[in-house]
C-alpha cells in the first residue's frame, strides 16, 4: 500500500498530546514542530487519523518541500512537485491557506497566486492540455513557510476536525472540541473518576469526556474531503476504519460526569448536543451556580473554561468569580482542578498557586492551563 508523510496541525502547546495520540494509533512520528506533528502512514492511516484523533485540527498529505527565498524559487519549486500523482485532470485545486514565519516571502495572497500558476503549468505538462475545467472533486492545498523552507500539502479533512458534528447549538464563546479533548488528555482523569465542569456552556468538555469514556471516535459522524479521492484512498478503507471504530464503542458504562451552568438555555443546549453525540445518558447537566459546587465523594476532577473577560466583557466581576472558584475547590476533599483561562493572575484570586501552568494558544489568544493537583486515590485491592 502507498505510503505518505502525513502532517497533523494542532493548537500551539499541545504537540505532545497529539504525538501520543498518533503513537497510540500505531504510527511512527517523523517530526514534531510548533503547532504540528508529522508521521508516516498509508491510506488507512489517513482514515484512522481523521476519524480517531481528538486533538488534531486536520490531516494533510505532504506533497513535497523545498527552499524558496524569492517568488521565482516558489514558482519553480511548486512546479517541480508531483501534482499529477494526487490531482486528476478534472480536479478543482487551489491554495486554500498559506502561512509564513521568519521567511522572506510573507504575503499569503501572493504566495497563493504564484503557487496556483505553478500548479497549472505542471498539470498542463502532465495532462497535455491548456485548459482545466476544474469541475471535479476538491483538492485544497495548504502551504507553510518557515525560515524560507516551504512545505506543501493536500488537505484531506475539509472542515476542521474540531467540528465533530454534534454541536449544532453553542454558547457565545465555546471552547473548540479538539482543545477541550486535549485538555482532558493532559489530566490523569479516567472514566471511573468524577468530572465536573461548573461552566459547561454548550457542554463541550463533559461531552468530550463522555465520548472518551465510551470510546467513541470523534470523527465517526462526519465526512471528509478525501472520501472522494478514490484513486488515492478507496471507499473500503473508510468503511473498514469506521467499522473498526464502531466495534469498540461501549455505552454500557457507569460514569459521574456533570456539567453546570447558570444559564438554563445553555444547559438545555448542552443536553441537546450531548444527545447528538450519543452520550446524553452518560452526563448529568444542571442549572447551578459555581457558588453551589459541592460533592460528597473524594478524588474528583474539575476541568473547566470559566469566563475571563474576553467573552463577557465584565472584567470587574472576575476577581469575585475566581475567588468563589477557589473557595469551592478548597471545600472539596482531595480533588484536582484544571482551569484554562486568559486571566494571567487567576492564581491570585483563586488563592493558591497552581502546581503546573501550561501556556496554550487558542488561535491567537494566549491562555493558561492552571493545574491544581490533588492526591492520587489509594490503589484498589484486587
Amino acid at each position: 500500500m502507498r505510503k505518505f508523510e502525513l502532517i497533523a496541525p494542532c493548537h500551539f502547546g499541545l504537540e505532545a498530546v497529539l504525538k501520543k495520540e498518533i503513537i497510540d494509533l500505531g504510527y511512527d512520528i517523523t517530526e514534531v514542530a510548533d503547532g504540528r506533528v508529522t508521521f508516516a502512514g498509508d491510506a488507512d492511516a489517513v482514515c484512522r487519523a481523521n476519524i480517531g484523533l481528538r486533538s488534531a485540527e486536520r490531516i494533510l498529505i505532504k506533497v513535497g518541500s523545498f527552499h524558496a527565498e524569492s517568488f521565482e524559487d516558489l514558482f519553480q519549486g511548486t512546479r517541480e512537485l508531483p501534482w499529477e500523482e494526487f490531482i486528476p485532470e478534472n480536479g478543482r485545486f487551489w491554495v486554500k491557506k498559506a502561512s509564513s514565519v521568519k521567511s522572506r516571502l510573507f504575503s499569503p495572497s501572493d504566495i497563493q497566486s504564484i503557487m496556483k500558476k505553478a500548479m497549472v503549468e505542471k498539470m498542463k505538462l502532465s495532462y497535455r492540455t491548456d485548459w482545466f475545467k476544474e469541475d471535479g472533486d476538491d483538492y485544497p492545498v495548504r502551504v507553510f513557510l518557515m525560515k524560507d523552507e516551504v512545505t506543501v500539502a493536500l488537505d484531506t479533512t475539509g472542515d476542521s476536525l474540531h467540528k465533530r458534528g454534534y454541536r449544532k447549538l453553542e454558547s457565545k464563546a465555546p471552547i473548540a472540541e479538539n482543545l477541550a479533548a486535549a485538555l482532558i488528555m493532559l489530566t490523569p482523569w479516567h472514566r471511573d473518576r468524577i468530572l465536573i465542569d461548573p461552566f459547561c456552556g454548550s457542554g463541550t468538555i463533559p461531552i468530550e469526556a463522555a465520548m472518551m469514556a465510551a470510546n467513541i471516535a470523534p470523527g465517526m459522524n462526519r465526512s471528509f474531503t478525501a472520501e472522494r479521492w478514490t484513486h488515492i484512498i478507496s471507499q473500503s478503507n473508510w468503511k473498514d476504519v469506521r467499522d473498526e471504530a464502531a466495534d469498540v464503542i461501549d455505552l454500557n458504562i457507569e460514569t459521574d460526569i456533570q456539567g453546570f451552568d447558570l444559564d438554563p438555555e445553555m444547559v438545555e443546549i448542552a443536553r441537546i448536543n450531548a444527545g447528538k453525540a450519543g452520550v446524553d445518558k452518560l452526563i448529568h447537566f444542571q442549572v447551578r451556580d459555581v457558588s453551589e459546587l459541592s460533592h460528597r465523594k473524594k478524588y474528583g476532577f474539575i476541568i473547566t473554561n470559566p469566563p475571563y473577560g474576553e467573552r463577557i466583557g465584565e472584567k470587574d466581576d472576575l476577581p469575585l468569580l475566581y475567588r468563589t472558584i477557589g473557595e469551592r475547590y478548597k471545600a472539596l476533599d482531595s480533588w484536582s482542578m484544571y482551569i484554562i483561562t486568559g486571566l494571567e493572575n487567576a492564581e491570585k484570586y483563586i488563592g493558591r498557586k497552581a502546581d503546573k501552568n501550561r501556556k496554550i494558544y487558542n488561535g491567537m489568544l494566549k491562555t493558561y492551563f492552571y493545574q491544581f493537583l490533588g492526591p492520587k486515590p489509594p490503589r484498589r485491592s484486587t
